[in-house]
């Protein structure tokens, strides 16, 4: 059966515009894009479905996410001044108070937050990693489960790397063509480089995608350079040795050959132009995350840099705990204007291409998702323009990134399949789940 999606307007990618257009679907994939009035005869028995005044746009990727950690939004406030303190209580929060069933929940929940502002694919990175794939099952969102890994003793490498492939071996059956899985070394201060190059070889010899945390903080940095800081001294503390590699954190992972795997790295604040260079020689992805750097006052990435090297960059918001929203097209109006308040003119299609294509592109399913092409997956949203905040209307892709929010997205549709539509989510019982999410955040 064919589906006919109308609106005001199309927006396929990040520079073309369609006025009074129209998306045909069939089996999940997108079959035609054009005008109104053209699909109608071209398909004359599709059932028809009009947005009416809208933007039928790209399903938004959100490449950075822990959704497992929903529960904890606002929950961490008093300490976002010591990004140390930050991740302790963080930590120490969900191990001691968060059962499986409860990150099951929170990481549901997150995935319906995802889902309502029009977010069709995730890349997630969790401790537990089942929860965001049953998450991901249940909500109808496309994405990467990346299981996390933690060890900064080497002498339990082995140990530590044993159990993730316990982990994968467990997630392997419940993989679906939509909800994939990856590997996920925490960050370089969590993770020793002997377990990093086993989960390196690992990574390549399995074909799992690989995402992991760098050059995100200073106490990192520190770290690595100087062997000195706050995650020396917690090292210090555990017993564990820790002879500093004296060099950026993105040239450690190289030497640990991490970069072999072609990672999705997340923030990536600290680098330079070497750290660039190395980057794109290694094809590696970055999931730029700016409202979290900023809120956990880690600073600000270098977004233009990588976008002038062709860098494959995505954008993400992180995890709730850390910046509160799950919100794409707020994220993409953030980066825009943090860039060029520091200087760096990034334009509106530039913004419009990272929240989409970029997203797409960070995650390696270019071919697939992040633009209304046919032959593509039918993953894309409607965005209402009629809000006070948008009218009057001169440019349709300057009112969704400039002025317009996730709150405006009426309709979610991944792989053809409908999930949210007029403030309704079609997939899961929200009002129950909202509950369930109060009484687990009640415990921390």
């Amino acid at each position: 059966m064919t589906t006919l999606y109308c609106a005001r307007w199309v927006l396929p990618d990040a520079t073309n515009s369609l006025e009074n257009g129209a998306l045909a679907i069939v089996g999940g994939a997108i079959a035609a894009l054009g005008e109104q009035s053209e699909l109608r005869q071209q398909f004359p028995s599709a059932q028809l479905v009009d947005c009416g005044e809208a933007a039928l746009m790209p399903g938004l990727v959100n490449c950075h996410t822990h959704l497992e950690l929903t529960v904890m939004r606002g929950f961490l406030e008093d300490v976002e001044h010591d990004f140390f303190a930050w991740l302790g209580k963080l930590t120490a929060a969900r191990n001691e108070h968060l059962t499986p069933e409860d990150l099951y929940i929170s990481a549901l929940w997150g995935a319906v937050e995802a889902a309502r502002a029009g977010v069709t694919c995730v890349g997630d990175a969790s401790a537990e990693g089942l929860t965001t794939l049953l998450a991901l099952r249940a909500t109808g969102l496309r994405g990467v489960s990346f299981i996390e890994s933690f060890g900064p003793d080497p002498a339990l490498a082995r140990e530590n790397f044993a159990r993730l492939e316990e982990q994968i071996a467990a997630m392997r059956e419940l993989e679906t063509p939509l909800a994939g899985i990856g590997v996920s070394p925490h960050a370089p201060y969590t993770v020793s480089p002997q377990q990093l190059a086993l989960i390196a070889d690992y990574a390549l010899a399995e074909n799992l995608p690989v995402m992991m945390h760098a050059a995100e903080s200073a106490a990192e940095d520190e770290l690595l350079r100087y062997g000195s800081g706050p995650f020396a001294a917690r090292l210090a503390q555990r017993g564990i040795t820790w002879r500093a590699p004296q060099m950026s954190p993105v040239q450690y992972l190289k030497q640990t050959g991490l970069l072999q795997t072609r990672p999705l790295l997340a923030h990536c604040v600290r680098t330079d132009e070497a750290d660039w260079e190395t980057l794109l020689e290694y094809d590696t992805a970055i999931a730029h995350c700016p409202k979290s750097n900023a809120k956990l006052n880690n600073g600000r990435a270098p977004w233009a840099a990588f976008l002038r090297r062709g860098l494959r960059v995505g954008l993400g918001s992180d995890s709730v705990a850390g910046n509160n929203t799950c919100d794409v097209l707020e994220e993409a109006r953030f980066a825009m204007l943090l860039a060029r308040a520091g200087g760096d003119f990034v334009s509106l299609p530039e913004a419009f291409a990272a929240a989409t294509e970029g997203g797409a592109r960070a995650l390696r399913m270019e071919t697939q998702i992040g633009a209304l092409t046919p032959g593509r997956q039918a993953d894309f949203i409607a965005v209402a323009l009629e809000g006070a905040h948008q009218i009057p209307l001169h440019d349709p892709r300057a009112a969704v990134i400039a002025a317009s929010s996730g709150r405006d997205v009426k309709l979610t549709v991944v792989a053809g399949r409908e999930i949210y539509r007029d403030g309704q989510m079609l997939t899961v019982d929200e009002p129950e789940l909202k509950e369930r999410a109060r009484r687990i955040a009640a415990k921390l």
